[in-house]
């Protein structure tokens, strides 16, 4: 018998398009809507004898608002292609832009449990209802990808269950296209970036996370690497139940890292501690970085007072070059050497070929302020700390005033991401963390390597 075992709501329902055509349409009667928003605004306007922009009428809180319930309907690529593109912080992204990824970064719309079942019939076969002694329809989360279901098997083993929504691996390329086109169009991205890099890595990044054998091997691999960490937890991989579209793992506890902010000081700021000194683990010594630093991957497990680690869709395997690269940047940052500084940017590959002294003392300036808490003597306060806007301010100054609008690596975009992440999730936590161990496990790291 399947039993529904909760009742955890996490939005509205509905059926994903699967078809290229489809999901075309989608994006057409979008396109149509925010046309006939644009009208009805400036008609309006024209009324109050203003004489609007294009862009103002594009850009108005009900056109972000169709855009953003459209593309969470969509799901797949047509809803993580923007999170891709915003990867820097948002410093060289239009504020609206920013704005629109935050509401498509809360959620997404769950598929009906008819779709469901026809989607876990083809990954399971028509029979899959008896392996389970309990499946819960009701998901536990839905994402761009896919969904959550909690459910145990028949031997009592818990699982948590991510269904792949249909036809999301077949869209990637044409939704991540036609996505594009829209931001484009609507002047949602600025005309100097070249944003072609960065949609060929968004396809290859989104094909990766589709692929749930991959994922499987990644959370298996990073798992053996985490064996003598005493402070992390990962869920075990059920392979006899894992497919490419179907990820079934072990049912985790917890709650999301962000809700620790009402919890003691000392907490706070040993959590956050732990989570920067297992990013400096990931880059220079494993080369493995799980790069989505989304809050929902992480959960704090209060029984064990363990940090739960989820979501290895993301993980990316960096050079040693590259990783080398950041170890003598970070070095450089601490010694507030900028000579240094510049060889360790150019050896990552951060400057283009036309970079001016100007623009490049720029981004040397924007590196310095990234690297202000690993600079600071003790403990840093991250409480109601405004480094994210300060390095925003720069990047967009860099942007806009001097014209730089050159795309850094890949590489090192996804750990960008992954470190303004943290930071936000220090700065969420009000944690004061001391730097002086990762600063001393930098120096030694270096000197066996």
């Amino acid at each position: 018998m399947i039993i529904q075992v909760s009742q955890v709501s996490v939005g509205p329902t509905s059926r994903v398009r699967s078809g290229r055509i489809g999901r075309l349409g989608q994006l057409g009667r979008l396109a149509g809507g925010i046309a006939g928003g644009v009208l009805s605004e400036g008609s309006r306007r024209w009324r109050q004898g203003q004489r609007p922009a294009l862009r103002d009428l594009l850009l108005t809180p009900g056109n972000l608002g169709r855009m953003a319930d459209q593309l969470s309907q969509m799901r797949g690529a047509a809803m993580k292609v923007g999170q891709l593109l915003s990867m820097d912080t948002g410093q060289v992204l239009p504020p609206e832009l920013s704005d629109l990824l935050a509401r498509l970064r809360s959620g997404a719309n769950a598929m009906p449990r008819e779709q469901l079942r026809t989607v876990l019939t083809k990954a399971w076969g028509p029979d899959w209802q008896h392996q389970f002694a309990e499946f819960n329809y009701r998901p536990l989360a839905a994402a761009s990808i896919g969904q959550v279901h909690k459910a145990i098997t028949k031997d009592g083993t818990h699982l948590a269950i991510k269904v792949q929504y249909p036809g999301v691996r077949q869209s990637i390329d044409s939704d991540v296209d036609n996505v594009a086109f829209l931001l484009r169009s609507f002047g949602l991205l600025p005309k100097g970036l070249d944003v072609q890099s960065l949609l060929t890595e968004a396809k290859a990044q989104l094909h990766r996370e589709a692929d749930y054998q991959q994922e499987a091997a990644a959370m298996q691999a990073y798992g053996e690497r985490l064996t003598d960490a005493q402070d992390f937890l990962i869920p075990q991989v059920n392979t006899a139940l894992t497919t490419d579209t179907a990820l079934a793992m072990q049912f985790m506890c917890g709650d999301t890292i962000d809700t620790l902010v009402g919890s003691q000081q000392s907490l706070r700021n040993r959590v956050t501690e732990q989570l920067f000194m297992l990013l400096f683990r990931e880059l220079f010594e494993w080369q493995m970085v799980q790069t989505d630093p989304n809050f929902a991957n992480f959960l704090y497990d209060s029984s064990s007072r363990k940090t739960v680690l989820l979501d290895f869709g993301a993980v990316r395997e960096y050079p040693v070059s590259v990783a080398e690269g950041y170890r003598r940047l970070l070095q450089a940052a601490i010694d507030t050497d900028r000579e240094a500084l510049n060889v360790a940017a150019e050896q990552i590959g951060y400057f283009s070929k036309g970079v001016s002294a100007t623009q490049r003392a720029a981004v040397l300036d924007i590196f310095l302020l990234a690297t202000e808490p690993l600079r600071h003597p003790g403990i840093y306060d991250f409480s109601g700390c405004d480094l994210a806007g300060r390095i925003r301010e720069a990047g967009m100054r860099l942007s806009f005033e001097q014209e730089y609008w050159h795309s850094p690596p890949m590489d090192a975009l996804f750990l960008h991401r992954k470190v303004a992440g943290l930071y936000l999730l220090a700065v969420r936590l009000q944690a004061q963390v001391d730097m002086r161990p990762l600063r001393q496990w930098l120096a030694e790291s270096a000197e066996i390597a």
